[in-house]
Formats: C-alpha cells, structure tokens, sequence
C-alpha cells in the first residue's frame, strides 16, 4: 500500500441498518497537504496490537513506539496509541507489529489518535531523502500554500498562494516527482512555487506550472 495515494478525505459510507458496507475510497493527496492537515504526525514502530470492543465493528488500538515527532506537541507530546477502525470497508490501516518503522499521521479526538487508510501511513524505509526533509521543516513552511491536483489538461493556478500538482496526469498522484522530491513554499514576494527540496547549494526555485 503506497500512502502517498490516500489523503485526509474520508469518502467512507455504510449502513448499519441494511448492513451495507461500501469500500473505503480516498482522492489523491501530496504528502505536504497530509502532513499539513494532521494533528500528529510521528515516526514510530508499532509494538503491540489488541482490538477493542467499541463500535459496529470493533477498534484497533496499536501500541507504537515514538521515535520521532515533527507535528502536534501542542495537542500530545508523546504518543502511545493510535486508534483505527477494525475493519478496511471503513478506512481501517493495518500496520505490521515489530517489523517496521512508520511514518503515521493522524487526528486527535478526546485525546486519542485515530487514523486510518485515507491518512498517510508509510514504512519510513519507503520515504525519500526528500520527503523526510520534508517532514523535519519543508512542509510546515509551506501550510500556508495550496496544493492543486490537475486531473486533466488545461489547468491553471487561479492564485498566488496555489501551486499546481500534476504528478495525477501520468499515474494519478502515485509515485509522481511532485510527491516525491518537491514541497510548495511561500516566497518572500508572497508567491508560492514548487521547491526541490534535494537540489544543490543554489537552492533551484521553479515556477508554478513546474516539472
């Protein structure tokens, strides 16, 4: 499962009473906008598991090992738990115990963490150089900035803080360069412009439209 396919959007719908189960759909979502809009983003290795009984189906409550945090000191220091739905017909993640470190994000409710497959949830092996730049200081200079997805051809910025995304043209966001290697930053003209975050020392700025 590639995390960088599922964003924040939960799109999940289900009926008890006809129990009915539609399978979980998220829309394509750049790392950057992920990270933005969590409340907690960490690096951790899950070391346990148990489900619980609450909800129609039942909640996995993973034990995980904080490593690392790069969003939400102010809402939770440190992490113990992260919260998911049971089931993957209702966006539920499965992460491995005792065998990877993960790069999970989540939100924070009644001061629990819950995620989920719409989150972004990757092994931290799997992350490039720059995406881990990205998550150590890129991203958050850029959350005052838009990321717009490009479906299809044309498409245009319609503002000076908006940065067009167009890695969904040739694999629909999955493994795209944009996501890969670029974060959106805010200039000091007040313009936001892709930023590759691994170039040499002369720090290349490219425009909006760019790769």
């Amino acid at each position: 499962m590639s995390g960088w396919v599922l964003s924040l959007l939960l799109l999940c719908s289900w009926s008890l009473s006809d129990l009915v189960v539609d399978a979980c759909t998220c829309v394509p979502i750049h790392p950057q906008d992920a990270f933005c809009n969590s409340d907690i983003v960490i690096r951790a290795k899950v070391v346990g598991k148990k489900l619980m009984k609450d909800g129609p189906f039942g909640t996995m409550r993973y034990t995980v090992k904080q490593m690392k945090m790069y969003r939400g000191f102010e809402k939770m220091p440190h992490v113990q738990y992260i919260y998911t739905e049971a089931s993957e017909s209702l966006c539920g993640v499965k992460l491995e115990v005792n065998k990877y470190q993960y790069m999970i994000t989540g939100r924070v409710y009644d001061g629990k963490v819950y995620t989920g497959l719409c989150n972004l949830n990757e092994k931290w092996d799997q992350l490039t150089l720059a995406q881990r730049k990205g998550l150590n200081h890129r991203y958050n200079q850029g959350c005052g900035c838009k990321i717009k997805p490009c479906y299809y051809l044309p498409c245009f910025v319609t503002s000076k803080n908006e940065c067009l995304w167009t890695d969904m043209l040739s694999n629909f966001g999955l493994s795209g360069s944009q996501s890969k290697y670029f974060a959106c930053i805010q200039q000091k003209e007040g313009y936001c412009s892709w930023y590759r975050s691994w170039a040499p020392p002369d720090k290349t700025i490219i425009n909006a439209t760019d790769p």
